[in-house]
């Protein structure tokens, strides 16, 4: 009886709130505007959505920007300890010239709605209404090339911004060791403000190259062959560091000082490219795309330094170091264009062609005696045309749509006539544009002179060293 009893009042204890509770209730019903509510679920949705993407893409921006310091650190330890002040100060003023440069001119002349060559429409510094479901869809702006992601301006800036800095970074490697400091601030400035966002134009900001369905998803060609054929340009007209060639045509080695650098750059490198492809999608969206171009990329890394390192054992008789890494980063070039149209297995292919090219290609290149100290050329140049063609030998249909969103009208052949055209195209303006400018910059004054080269350019141009304590030794 006593259980019983105790159960009705446990139950009673339950109801007593709800019974008083409901008397206190309003009388009318309340009534719901539905269509109100859905209007501002979905906007709250959509701000949301735009916030995720914005920070996707501001957080990958912030890994390509670091990336700067992969370089600074690769190209330095790939040279001599003479000369990584210079090296070091060319890769700081590089970014902060880009930046200038970009929203002074480059942005416009990329992004902004013009014609097929150029554009015409918005040039000068960044100005535009974000073209997002917050402002209104139905407002383009004049950067309507780049309104597929709905994320704000401003971020849509910075995240092209850290590219094209990167594109004038390549340049600094090929030519280090022997370039006045001024002439490479000034040429820097000419590539990010003009070279660099034509062809980009072409590609990237509603030109003819991608109305010809020109596949290039982050930049083997808009960014790393640009840089490649800028270098390549440069090491030409300044011609090879003292000493590289004996008079009888045979080559001397010049050793970097540091491969610890070089392989910490390297490391720094690989990391920022996780930011480079994959946040090329400027949007969170499916996060599987995401995940497939992280993976394809890191594949191809990975290739690469094995392919390298098989290719240096082969020619070499010895597993280069310097090798290995170039290898590394030939690979992750290689990659970049092709990164969310190919499978993983055709990126691990890619990455290992990469990395025995890179070693082909600078032998190569020290045979006809153009001296590249870092070997820029072979990693940007050679592997961004050899990444940009492999979109067209490897072009997956499925993987294209379910990953970069696009289908495709054309066959297998067709897309690598595409991709090959669009090589060229890129190659002949950029290679002659830039032999121009250096050839204008040798007149003004491009290389130190003989006596401040051998002593190196850290105390001639910058009055500075990055060693001071340390004391050179010289064995017999």
């Amino acid at each position: 009886m006593l259980k019983v009893l105790r159960k009705q009042f446990i139950w009673l204890l339950v109801f007593i709130p709800f019974v008083i509770f409901a008397q206190d209730a309003p009388k009318e019903a309340v009534e719901v505007d539905l269509p109100t509510q859905i209007a501002n679920l979905t906007k709250a949705n959509d701000l949301l959505r735009i916030g995720l993407d914005t920070f996707w893409v501001l957080l990958c921006g912030m890994l390509v920007f670091f990336m700067n310091a992969g370089f600074a650190l690769v190209e330095s330890g790939f040279a001599r300890s003479k000369n990584t002040v210079n090296i070091l100060a060319k890769n700081f003023v590089v970014f902060a010239l880009s930046t200038i440069a970009f929203w002074v001119i480059g942005w416009g002349i990329m992004f902004g709605d013009g014609n097929s060559f150029i554009g015409t429409q918005g040039l000068f510094f960044v100005k535009g209404v974000d073209n997002s479901p917050a402002v209104g869809d139905a407002y383009k702006g004049v950067y309507s090339s780049i309104n597929w992601t709905s994320i704000p301006l401003t971020a849509k800036f910075f995240f092209q911004l850290v590219f094209a800095g990167t594109a004038a970074t390549i340049v600094s490697g090929a030519v280090a060791e022997r370039i006045k400091f001024s002439s490479f601030v000034v040429f820097s400035l000419i590539l990010v403000a003009f070279m660099y966002p034509v062809t980009g134009h072409w590609i990237w900001g509603g030109g003819f190259l991608g109305s010809m369905d020109f596949r290039d998803f982050a930049g083997s060609t808009v960014v790393h062959s640009v840089g490649g054929w800028a270098a390549l340009a440069g090491a030409i007209v300044l011609g090879p560091r003292l000493g590289k060639y004996l008079p009888n045509g045979q080559l001397k080695p010049i050793m970097g000082h540091n491969m610890t650098s070089a392989a910490l750059g390297t490391l720094i490198l690989w990391l920022g490219w996780f930011g480079f492809n994959p946040g090329s999608t400027m949007a969170v969206g499916d996060g599987s795309a995401i995940a497939h171009i992280l993976l394809t990329t890191n594949i191809a890394a990975a290739t690469g330094a094995i392919g390298a390192t098989i290719a240096s054992l082969i020619l070499i008789k010895k597993p280069d170091i310097s090798m290995i890494l170039n290898g590394t980063l030939a690979g992750l070039v290689a990659i970049t264009a092709p990164c969310a149209f190919v499978t993983v297995e055709s990126g691990a292919i890619i990455g290992l062609i990469g990395g025995m090219l890179v070693v082909v290609s600078v032998l190569f290149f020290d045979k006809i005696k153009i001296d590249d100290p870092v070997g820029a050329t072979s990693v940007h140049l050679v592997n961004g045309i050899w990444g940009t063609l492999a979109v067209g030998i490897f072009y997956n249909v499925d993987i294209a749509t379910a990953v970069a969103g696009v289908e495709t009208k054309l066959t297998s052949g067709q897309q690598f006539l595409v991709q090959l055209e669009g090589v060229l195209a890129v190659g002949a303006f950029t290679f002659v544009v830039s032999m121009i400018v250096w050839y204008v910059l040798k007149i003004w004054g491009i290389r130190v002179g003989e006596a401040e080269e051998i002593e190196g350019l850290d105390v001639g141009e910058h009055g500075n060293e990055a060693y001071p304590d340390f004391q050179i030794k010289i064995h017999s």
